[in-house]
């Protein structure tokens, strides 16, 4: 679960008149991650309104040899 929350106020004065705009809530994402996943080797990082988030793949498990006798 990603979760967050937004803010932005905008201030505008004139000789005439005053204006205040100002916009907010609260956000959240969630998503499910694949089989194959490395869920101890996550990464997130924030960088000029970017969130970048790197998953690593587990490892694969070579397949298990099993030794066949001729009888």
């Amino acid at each position: 679960l990603i979760s967050g929350e937004r803010k932005w106020e905008e201030e505008k004065k004139d000789k005439e008149f005053h204006s205040v705009e100002s916009q907010f809530g609260r956000f959240e994402r969630s998503f499910t991650l694949p089989d194959g996943v490395d869920r101890d080797n996550v990464m997130a990082t924030y960088k000029k309104g970017v969130l970048t988030i790197e998953i690593g793949k587990k490892e694969k498990t070579p397949a298990a040899k099993i030794p066949v006798k001729a009888g």
